[in-house]
């Protein structure tokens, strides 16, 4: 695999082969790799490391069903995407939630809403207003 050079960000997970799929169909990613405890997602701009996170801490980890957000956490990652409506009923498909129209914001000319997959991190969807 060839070094990227925009920007990467590391997610840990209990399960890579649910929450990959999640991030291709929700935000657009295309899988780069994928072998045994990992998956990396890619667009031109991001490279998104969907790692199994050790068994030592993955037993601690409880997903509840639906998933609690996990918002007690000072990063949040925005992704651009096409249609928000559109992300948020994939999103729903496949686990995770983005709120509904009534808590999107628009802000420096996008439309942005909160959400999170299906172990509970929270991300961001935005997109620009028409």
């Amino acid at each position: 695999m060839a070094q990227h050079q925009g920007a990467q960000v590391v997610l840990y997970v209990v399960d890579p082969a649910r929450v990959a799929p999640f991030y291709v169909e929700v935000v657009g990613f295309r899988v780069v790799d994928a072998a045994g405890d990992f998956v990396t997602l890619g667009t031109d701009a991001l490279e998104l490391h969907v790692i199994r996170v050790p068994a030592e801490h993955a037993q601690r980890i409880e997903i509840a069903d639906p998933p609690l957000r996990r918002d007690e956490t000072p990063i949040k990652v925005s992704f651009a995407v096409a249609d928000i409506q559109a992300a948020r009923e994939a999103a729903a498909r496949l686990g995770g939630s983005i709120d509904g129209p009534e808590a999107e914001w628009t802000w420096a000319g996008e439309s942005h809403c909160d959400g999170h997959d299906p172990e509970g991190n929270v991300f961001q969807v935005r997109t620009a207003v028409p």
